[in-house]
């Protein structure tokens, strides 16, 4: 707006725009964990230590709920939380209520959430391929080649039904994507006989699998996805905000980074202009009845206009 301001001065004002909004966290979580499917990630965050000009690593955590892909018109929502470590007590803390799928990566740390039978793990493509074309990258071969090209008849399908019904996805996926993920199972096996298992190549087939059934399960579940694309591309602006800040100032700024994460991240994800909206929000919130604040989330608030 071209005023000069201290950083004091906005550190403080933006801690105080937290305090007030915090209720909208709560409303969030509790709105993202009602679906039956969520994706899950994290991301370091850089975080100074007080007393001295170094710096730790934190960790950002996501779940969003989107499953627009399946034709679902129901808003999708984005919810972050900071913690100190990346310790598995944190996942299993966010995601205590929830009950359903959850679409992740690898991370030993989700392990606990799978065991009582309350939460079904749903793998990410994305991940198995990426270990694969760093390879192809490295040492390109008729082996890597042809495993891209197996998985990347996957994703043709996938493009072909998005959008469809979750119904129509799962007939599909039971007509044309299981017989591929049959072939590809018995070709990755029949390929890890050939190969020292200390090649990279043998890791990296070796990492899809080991975890063959969560990787396959969204054949047989029309709401899920193949990846978890939907968690990493709400990561994206984590990512682009740590090339323009070089660090949360404590542990208490990670929080309040969480919360703005949250917030922004689900006006963009619903076409909500978030200035606008937190503009509007911080108007309003303080008279607001508390057992109504889920009325302001991002897109059930009717933005007045210039």
């Amino acid at each position: 707006q071209g005023v000069e301001l201290s950083r004091s001065l906005l550190s403080g004002w933006v801690d105080a725009c937290c305090r007030q909004l915090s209720p909208l966290e709560e409303a969030l979580h509790g709105y993202v964990l009602t679906d039956g499917k969520l994706h899950a990630d994290d991301t370091p965050v850089p975080v100074l230590l007080p007393g001295n000009k170094k710096t730790k690593t934190g960790r950002l955590w996501t779940c969003v709920r989107d499953d627009r892909n399946a034709g679902s018109t129901l808003a999708p929502a984005v919810w972050f939380a900071y913690s100190p470590d990346r310790k598995g007590i944190h996942p299993q803390t966010h995601l205590a209520g929830f009950s359903g799928v959850l679409q992740a990566d690898a991370y030993a740390g989700f392990n606990e959430l799978y065991r009582d039978g309350r939460i079904t793990e749903a793998a990410c493509w994305a991940h198995a391929r990426r270990k694969i074309h760093d390879v192809h990258v490295r040492t390109p071969s008729a082996l890597t080649e042809e495993a891209l090209k197996r998985i990347g008849e996957l994703y043709a399908i996938e493009a072909e039904i998005r959008g469809m019904t979750a119904e129509q996805r799962l007939a599909e996926r039971q007509l044309k994507t299981k017989p591929l993920l049959k072939s590809l199972e018995s070709w990755l096996r029949e390929k890890m006989k050939t190969l020292s298992r200390h090649s990279e190549l043998a890791k990296a087939f070796a990492y899809a699998l080991n975890q063959w059934p969560a990787l396959t399960y969204y054949a047989d579940d029309g709401w899920a996805e193949a990846d978890n694309n939907i968690a990493e591309n709400a990561l994206r602006m984590v990512s682009l905000g740590r090339k323009n800040y070089l660090f949360f100032g404590s542990d208490h700024g990670g929080e309040r980074g969480a919360l703005l994460y949250s917030l922004i991240g689900t006006c963009k994800l619903n076409g909500v202009e978030p200035e606008s909206y937190l503009r509007y929000v911080l108007d309003v919130i303080a008279d607001w009845p508390i057992n109504r604040v889920g009325e302001l989330l991002p897109w059930r608030v009717a933005l007045p206009t210039e």
